[in-house]
């Protein structure tokens, strides 16, 4: 059976009304497994080897954290698998996907199926996500799902490419030289970083736009030297297959996708030098190395200065970046270096933030405990060895932070749950430049990108002139004897309770996801841009000139 012969039953399933799945026979889904089975296979041995190095490499990036999460059957409940996904694409790409925002540690949280890039794009799959929810996911199961969206991801961003090609003169048809493949991809990321603003066919406004770039003292060489890496890359994986005699090669628009597709999966990691230059700024005005800097002197940095920070006290509040003690107000480095302000151009499915140091942290925590919980005396010497960028191991933690955990533990029947509020509080402490500090959000929504695009987020330079006068009065404190401590417990991930959860069933949505997975490959989805560039007044020298 053919690829083309697949797309049509498989288009045929994606575009089936959502409640056609929902209390469908079994025999009939069983029918519809058997009828597809080989035309798979098929594909798989085409594509086989690059879906299946991506399958393995997502599931190497989230095995130890599935084997510490609370499980049943061998299945995580929906909890977990929310905090399973929002934390590979924060650690592995610096996506924050829509419907799956930090949950400001509520109880009340969203879940994978509210995902809007799910309900926009793969309705049918919300449906058996919605029928799985007792019984909850398995690992391939959820390694199958985070293949999924990124495939979706993926497919937006070959809408950009076509307009690119256009932009070009070039038609999506034509197989261009490696300099008009150049050309193409920076084109691609010039839109992708002015985001909604981008106009898609307007050629030599974009042609001015690129030159204006090129003019600029800004990050257009890092940008470039980033897209002709990606290229590199490509031509290297295919030294073996093409004619090592020919002077040139050409290139056709499968080609060019493969290679945003790098691009889109590599941008987040490369843009958080940007982040990490951020961050060395925010510690350089932290007098006692606590991970906060003193409000007056985060407002009065020079005019020569690399950053000038300008968001509001009410916005740093709002997302929990803001400390209050005793008469005196910092901002909190980790809170603030992951919040929304420092998101950038995304499309309407996810946006593009600074990578959450701590989740890496609680990964190589995850990886030698392999349990949802473990004892103090387990913990200790773990996170006493525990390195990051400004905290050398091994280093032996203060006696306050062996009261603290094992007071947690008390809480818990004699251990620490990894995933609680309480020892996220604990990382902070430990970790106080990486980890941000589980502030209890009141409204959740302040924590996506979105909500602050059309209110006020940043102070005008006279404000921040005002505002850094502070820094000639404020008397900075030592280095408090006691922790900033809070008492409230949030679990991220309550203890599954599935109910009988048979092979078929996870079967079934593995297939279903498979089959999502597979026609990803076959076609391109629309999609709309949008800026997030929500913080005007923090002006990094990298920043594009649009």
């Amino acid at each position: 059976v053919g690829v083309s012969s697949f797309l049509v039953v498989a288009t045929s399933l994606a575009m089936a009304a959502p409640a056609s799945f929902r209390g469908a026979p079994q025999l009939q889904l069983q029918e519809l497994q058997e009828s597809l089975h080989e035309t798979m296979q098929a594909i798989l041995q085409g594509q086989g080897s690059a879906l299946n190095k991506q399958l393995d490499s997502i599931e190497a990036s989230i095995w130890q954290t599935f084997q510490s999460l609370p499980k049943k059957a061998g299945h995580i409940n929906s909890r977990s698998v929310r905090y399973l996904v929002h934390n590979y694409f924060a650690k592995e790409h610096g996506w924050l996907i829509k419907g799956l925002e930090p949950h400001g540690h509520q109880d009340n949280v969203s879940e994978v199926h509210e995902m809007t890039i799910l309900q926009d794009k793969a309705p049918w799959l919300v449906e058996s996500l919605l029928d799985r929810k007792d019984r909850g996911l398995s690992l391939s199961d959820t390694v199958a799902m985070i293949a999924t969206l990124e495939r979706l991801i993926f497919d937006e961003a070959h809408v950009l490419l076509q307009a690119s090609y256009s932009l070009n003169s070039l038609k999506i048809e034509d197989e261009i030289d490696e300099q008009s493949l150049h050309e193409v991809l920076m084109s691609y990321l010039v839109l992708f970083e002015i985001g909604e603003r981008a106009v898609l066919d307007n050629r030599a406004l974009h042609r001015a736009l690129k030159a204006k770039a090129a003019r600029s003292d800004g990050n257009w060489p890092l940008l470039v030297e980033f897209e002709q890496d990606a290229v590199h890359n490509f031509n290297f994986a295919l030294r073996h297959v093409r004619n090592p005699f020919r002077d040139s090669h050409l290139y056709s628009f499968q080609d060019a996708q493969a290679i945003i597709e790098d691009l889109t999966r590599g941008y987040g990691k490369w843009q958080n030098t940007e982040c990490q230059q951020m961050k060395r700024e925010l510690m350089d005005l932290d007098p006692h190395g606590m991970g906060r800097a003193p409000l007056g002197r985060f407002y009065s940095q020079p005019e020569n200065a690399e950053y000038h920070f300008t968001e509001t006290q009410d916005y740093l509040k709002k997302v929990g970046a803001l400390e209050e003690t005793m008469g005196d107000t910092y901002v909190r480095i980790a809170n603030y270096m992951t919040g929304p302000s420092n998101c950038i151009a995304s499309s309407s499915y996810y946006s593009v933030c600074c990578l959450n140091e701590c989740e890496v942290l609680m990964n190589e925590l995850e990886s030698k405990i392999l349990a949802p919980s473990a004892s103090p005396e387990r913990i200790l010497p773990l996170a006493s060895n525990l390195s990051s960028a400004t905290v050398d191991a091994p280093r032996r933690l203060p006696a306050v932070m062996h009261e603290k955990l094992h007071a947690i533990a008390e809480r818990h029947g004699g251990e620490v749950a990894l995933h609680g509020r309480l020892f996220a509080q604990w990382m902070h402490y430990a970790f106080p430049n990486e980890c941000p500090f589980p502030h209890i959000i009141e409204d959740v929504a302040v924590l996506a990108p979105g909500h602050w695009i059309d209110r006020k987020i940043a102070v005008s330079k006279a404000e921040r002139e005002e505002l850094a006068v502070l820094a000639s009065q404020e008397v900075v404190e030592g280095p408090a004897e006691t922790l900033a401590w809070s008492e409230e417990e949030v679990l991220a991930t309550a203890p599954s309770s599935p109910g009988s959860s048979g092979s078929s069933g996870s079967n079934s949505l593995r297939f279903i996801m498979q089959v999502a997975l597979l026609l990803g490959l076959g076609r391109t989805v629309l999609g709309s841009w949008r800026l997030t560039d929500i913080s005007p007044g923090k002006l990094g020298k990298t920043d594009l000139p649009f």
